[in-house]
């Protein structure tokens, strides 16, 4: 009980730390959609305090780093480079955090960087409880690391699919090309899958199966709070995206629904 109090006590410094650190460059930058881009590297620090501070099974703390940290600093990089361009100024506030802030009372303090750190720790608890746990089973591990590999694929393809939608001069009005045929999200889809898989890893060796809450929060968050259904609020009102919404799966990968 010690050991995890000292790893999950250093998750939470690590939180704080990065919510300041993010409250100063949106106030430098003029909006609080940075933290999207603190999410990846928060949720790798955190992975890698685990690994240096656990004392369970090193295999495994060191394979949780490997996935959250390829995952985490893979998507920070990838919205870095695409809401920060080259000669330094932002997009302005991203729509769906202009829709959070003004849909009740108080500041980014409250709507933003105390629930975004929270989750974030609350998000990494698999990973936290591993850092203190033995050995687990091979079999569930494996698995874990083949679901964080497709969410993984999910993201990475999706990203790159849409960056090629946008720089078409012939493109449509709406991207409904490869993975966004089947699902309207497949980045939110593979953000899932990642944690679901790092929640498998953890949960090869007692008592990480009772960490489930976590990947859930992280879906929760992917599709209802800060995810899918803030954007499409915004989506819906471009012409095109109605129809295609009433045709393809808004989160999970589907087969599309025939055009009447």
């Amino acid at each position: 009980m010690t050991d995890f109090l000292l790893v999950s006590g250093a998750s939470v410094a690590v939180c704080v730390v990065a919510m300041l650190v993010t409250a100063y460059a949106a106030r430098r930058a003029g909006r609080v959609s940075v933290v999207d881009v603190t999410w990846g590297l928060a949720l790798a620090a955190v992975a890698l305090v685990c690994a240096l501070l656990g004392d369970g099974d090193a295999l495994r703390r060191w394979l949780l780093l490997a996935l959250v940290g390829l995952w985490g600093l893979r998507l920070s990089w990838h919205i870095w480079r695409r809401t920060v361009p080259s000669h330094g100024q932002g997009h302005g506030e991203d729509p769906r955090y202009t829709e959070l802030l003004g849909s009740g009372r108080g500041g980014p303090l409250v709507r933003v960087w105390i629930p975004q750190g929270a989750a974030i720790w609350f998000v990494s608890l698999p990973v936290q409880v591993s850092a203190v746990t033995g050995g687990g089973v091979g079999l569930v591990v494996a698995l874990g690391a083949l679901v964080w590999l497709v969410g993984v694929l999910f993201e990475s393809v999706g990203d790159a699919q849409l960056a090629a939608y946008k720089r078409d001069p012939n493109r449509g009005p709406v991207m409904d090309r490869g993975l966004w045929r089947f699902t309207r999200h497949p980045n939110y889809f593979g953000d899932a899958c990642v944690w679901w898989g790092i929640w498998l890893v953890a949960a090869s060796a007692w008592p990480g199966v009772l960490t489930v809450p976590s990947p859930v929060v992280m879906t929760y968050f992917l599709v209802f709070a800060t995810g899918a259904r803030l954007l499409e609020e915004t989506m819906m009102k471009r012409p095109g995206y109605p129809e295609y919404a009433a045709r393809t799966s808004m989160f999970v990968p589907l087969p599309p629904k025939r055009r009447p």
